[in-house]
């Protein structure tokens, strides 16, 4: 049996890198002429001009910010999708907000490797635990999961009882959530009295896969690598592991994609090593971005991976290079606070703070009353929700008393443990 995916993942740096640089030009010139909003974007960029990396660090870098902006003055893609090649797929919805087109093909999100790499092979049962409402993340994985010839169970979010109830009777060998809830779910069978040591390999994505959370699972029999994914892309990047099972340094970036490191600001690249924002080149002809900050800090590691796969490897997840954060596997921006402020006039200032709770991502907005009187924390509880899809507390503070420094978001969470 393989040890990889396919042969592109072993192929020689020269060889892929002339590759996707042979088509990227045609794909450009493609793309251009059918989504209007990129050609806008591009303007004076000539496509036959972009054949390495130094001739595409000279394109600007789309922001989601700027996508947000197209695409509210020109809905619902802002002209950034080829509308011919949306027919029998899907739309999504997902958190700032954004609407995202699924692109043609099987695993058109290049998921199938990644779990290839986290050891599930064909005949597998996959519990999905990722949202299908809305966003992408769910139908990301099945996809992946179906073109690998696995049999996916579309579990969803939330429901727990139900969910362990499903585990301990399809028994499925593979989990696919976020990082915390397969703790939920196997220390709420427990409590039921449910047997889940069906599961013994994981592939999780959408959060923080926290050292003391992996050696958790580890002790509980089950081997978890992550994947790191957006919803424009797919997978990005995903771990390999050892012989034993324990996790290779670094992620692997996917074939198909062109990832750039560069500094938080600017279109710049910055050194192998040194931690910088996410820049992403797809050849999705449905979606075609160009340079897309992902807001994403990581950086490249030197060297090959020890599992044989020859592509570049990012050093994982560093934080974010602007406040838009995610918690439970959805982001939630500064915008989304301005507008929860912006809902209730007796809010002056806010400040959404994110921490860890065990193994589990908390959020609590903290509001200054204004003038008018005390901020009804109820009501604002029930904006929070319905403008982040997410629960949260509400914190009543004093005038005054919130950090004039311009966080609208402050992640306290610590990834060091």
């Amino acid at each position: 049996m393989s040890d990889h995916f396919d042969k592109l993942e072993t192929r020689d740096a020269a060889t892929r890198e002339a590759d996707l640089f042979g088509r990227l030009p045609d794909f450009l010139r493609k793309a251009t002429a059918a989504a209007p909003g990129l050609a806008r974007w591009l303007d004076g960029v000539d496509p036959a001009a972009v054949t390495d990396r130094a001739a595409l660090a000279k394109l600007p870098v789309l922001r989601k910010s700027d996508l947000m902006d197209a695409q509210a003055n020109e809905p619902p893609f802002g002209g950034f999708a080829d509308a011919s090649l949306l027919a029998g797929q899907r739309v999504f919805l997902s958190p700032g907000p954004l609407w995202e087109p699924q692109g043609p093909g099987l695993d058109p999100w290049q998921a199938a490797r990644a779990f290839f790499a986290a050891g599930v092979r064909a005949g597998d049962i996959v519990h999905n635990a990722f949202s299908h409402h809305m966003t992408p993340g769910g139908f990301i994985l099945d996809e992946g999961a179906r073109a690998l010839g696995c049999t996916v169970f579309p579990a969803g979010t939330g429901n727990t009882d139900m969910q362990v109830e499903a585990a301990a009777t399809l028994r499925p060998a593979v989990y696919c959530g976020t990082p915390d809830f397969l703790k939920v779910l196997l220390d709420r069978a427990g409590e039921m009295g449910k047997d889940l040591s069906s599961f013994n390999r994981a592939l999780v994505s959408g959060g923080a896969l926290f050292p003391s959370l992996r050696s958790e699972y580890q002790a509980r029999g089950v081997s978890v690598l992550q994947c790191y994914a957006t919803a424009e892309f797919g997978v990005i990047a995903y771990e390999s592991a050892a012989g034993d099972g324990t996790p290779n340094p670094g992620m692997l970036v996917s074939e198909n994609l062109i990832v750039e490191i560069v500094r938080p600001g600017t279109g710049d690249p910055v050194p192998d090593g040194e931690v910088g924002e996410v820049v992403v080149t797809g050849f999705n002809p449905a979606y075609p971005l160009v340079r897309l900050g992902t807001g994403d800090l990581s950086a490249i590691t030197p060297g090959a991976s020890p599992c044989g796969r020859s592509n570049q490897r990012i050093v994982g997840w560093r934080g974010r290079a602007d406040q838009r954060t995610k918690i439970k596997g959805m982001f939630v921006d500064p915008r989304q606070v301005a507008e929860i402020v912006s809902r209730h006039p007796d809010i002056a200032r806010a400040r959404l703070v994110v921490a860890r709770d065990g193994e589990r991502d908390v959020m609590a907005l903290h509001v200054e009353p204004a003038a008018t009187g005390a901020p009804d924390v109820d009501a604002i509880a029930a904006t929070l929700r319905e403008v982040t899809k997410l629960s949260g507390t509400v914190v009543a503070a004093e005038p005054g008393s919130l950090p004039n420094d311009g966080a609208v978001i402050a992640d306290q969470r610590d990834y060091s443990k």
